[in-house]
């Protein structure tokens, strides 16, 4: 650990989004295990949800209680992303920006050294700099993602982008060429966050001042993985760009036997090494009723044995329901596992019998599978999901099913094709070698604590001068 007079008190403030808070949380744990006092905001339910820090760690890792302000349209108890609808969201974000002046409180009573921020309250820059207080803009988008979305300043163009069709292509400002962009149905499905929504602020916008109003931007990425991305990033922004590397997930022996997982790996242990397609696409991706029938159709059609996690419903104010086919599951009993509730996904991905992981493509299931060198079957959904995949396609580490390119349609044979060539088929061979290939780079703790120690190493040698503070904060 570090020395005591050379420890930081950092503040992190994700959004209320498990895919933002995990790796949130998987940083303010490598942090404290240096010695660094981090003080985790979040809403209460939220927190109540995270797993639990290490008891080594518990000292230096305070969660902090933010309760959300009732407002109209936003369901009771709705804390997280997980628990809404998509057309629910804007209603969190707005309540979210009303926690401007609690965290503002908070960081006055604090006085911490820095504040690592997400994109959505990218308000958090400007009132830090009101207090004296250093900040990060952290976000968990990748190198290309970052990339795609470009700078704020209107010099490297990066307002010119008016239409869905925009963003189907690779950005003016990137010299070199690549696939990262948007399919059709994939932005056409997110378009409000260019154009607006209840919030009265896009996400676009929110990126865009996010890294204005900061002092230094980190991003969960690696020289390892994309190089080219993280020169390019140096290149177009103004200010100092820090990867924190992959932020692998940690030993999955470490977080105990439970009567859930005691069922599922007896399922397992039956099945043959590197047979099972691992099934699940995150905490706030849900398929409609057609993607549904083909996905359980196709997994019917491939033969292959498959463990598939199925949320069916995105909290109380959900009212679109979801149902298998008609005789799916006694089709398939033996061979497949449909599962209602929540698993312990390292623990399954860890198992030697799971071969390839068909996912929505988020980056934190992308690193937990290649950490363990499953092969990736990609079916995106939201957010930046679809330049992830990109980005795995064009390394050929991932294999997106094909769909139709305007509104997303998915036939069973393409998808028990796609699984079949990417478990099985000699032309998906490269899909398996290449997530063997990756797993040095995504477990190694040696090269994720260099990305961490020249953070840190920054933070220390630049943190703020403390000077005595007026009362009275200007929101």
């Amino acid at each position: 650990m570090a020395d005591t007079h050379d420890n930081l008190h950092i503040v992190m403030l994700p959004w209320l989004a498990f895919g933002h808070m995990t790796p949130y949380l998987e940083l303010a744990k490598l942090m404290a295990g240096k010695g660094h006092r981090i003080s985790f905001l979040s809403a209460p339910r939220n927190i109540d949800r995270l797993p639990k820090p290490t008891p080594d760690l518990t000292p230096l890792i305070s969660f902090v209680k933010l309760p959300l302000p009732a407002i109209e349209h936003l369901p009771e108890g709705a804390e997280a992303t997980s628990d809404l609808p998509y057309d629910k969201i804007q209603y969190l974000k707005k309540a979210y920006d009303m926690l401007q002046e609690p965290v503002a409180r908070f960081l006055e009573s604090s006085d911490p050294d820095w504040i690592m921020y997400d994109f959505a309250p990218y308000w958090a820059g400007s009132i830090a700099s009101r207090l004296g207080i250093r900040s990060v803009f952290f976000t968990i988008l990748i190198g290309a993602g970052l990339g795609f979305i470009g700078p704020s300043q209107d010099s490297k163009g990066g307002d010119y982008r008016k239409t869905p069709e925009d963003f189907t292509r690779p950005p003016k400002w990137v010299p070199f060429p690549t696939k990262v962009a948007f399919h059709h149905f994939e932005i056409k499905k997110i378009f409000d966050s260019v154009t607006g929504n209840a919030s009265g602020v896009t996400d676009l916008y929110r990126l865009k001042a996010s890294q204005e109003n900061c002092d230094i931007i980190a991003l969960r990425s690696s020289y390892e993985v994309e190089p080219e991305w993280l020169t390019l990033l140096k290149d177009v922004y103004a200010k100092p760009v820090f990867p924190v590397g992959q932020l692998p997930p940690g030993d999955p022996d470490s977080r105990g036997e439970t009567e859930t997982w005691r069922l599922i790996k007896e399922w397992l242990d039956a099945q043959k090494n590197g047979t099972v397609v691992y099934v699940a696409f995150g905490s706030e991706s849900k398929p409609t009723q057609t993607e549904l029938t083909e996905i359980a159709l196709g997994l019917e059609l491939s033969g292959l044995p498959f463990f598939w996690v199925l949320k069916t419903r995105l909290g109380s104010a959900d009212s679109e329901l979801i149902m298998l086919p008609d005789g799916f599951e006694e089709r398939v009993k033996g061979r497949g596992v449909v599962w209602d509730s929540w698993v312990p996904q390292l623990k399954i991905l860890a198992h030697n019998s799971v071969g390839g992981f068909l996912t929505h493509g988020g980056w934190n299931s992308a690193v937990e599978a290649l950490s363990f060198e499953r092969a990736l079957i990609l079916f995106t959904f939201l957010a930046d999901q679809g330049l992830n995949a990109r980005l795995l396609e064009e390394r050929q580490i991932g294999y997106s099913i094909p769909r139709n390119e305007s509104d997303g349609s998915v036939t069973r044979q393409s998808v028990a094709e796609s699984l079949r060539m990417v478990m099985v088929e000699e032309k998906g061979r490269v899909y398996r070698e290449k997530a063997k290939e990756m797993r040095p780079i995504f477990e190694d703790k040696d090269i994720q604590e260099r990305y961490v120690n020249n953070l840190l190493n920054y933070l220390k040698d630049h943190r703020p001068v403390k000077h005595p503070k007026s009362k009275g904060i200007i929101i």
